[in-house]
């Protein structure tokens, strides 16, 4: 599918989950070119990710508004190893939710 197709796809996938406009914009204007909004790749195993560590949908949701940048970062070579890191430092799973999601 085309890029467009993707990027259609991802903000029609977030609405779906009641994102703010707020939100989707600031994804939108910060990140067009270089947000990688395959749903299926990228998005829902970010946001499952996310929810999985402990994060509410409410948080998941600030935390992209305020770091839209997640959506660069690679799941498996990149979130994943920090989150690792942080729990070999002794931080358990509310900690590195609140590292993450700020």
């Amino acid at each position: 599918s085309s890029g467009t197709d993707d990027v259609t796809a991802a903000e029609a996938y977030l609405e779906s989950l009641g994102w703010s406009e707020e939100t989707m914009n600031k994804l939108k204007s910060r990140y067009q070119e270089k947000f990688n909004p395959n749903v299926d790749a990228s998005v829902k195993p970010l946001l499952q990710w996310l929810e999985d560590l402990g994060l509410s949908d409410e948080q998941v949701q600030k935390s992209v508004g305020r770091f839209p940048r997640l959506f660069r970062f690679s799941l498996e070579n990149k979130l994943k190893p920090f989150a690792r890191w942080l729990e070999d430092l002794g931080l358990d799973k509310p900690e590195i939710a609140k590292a993450i999601g700020r």
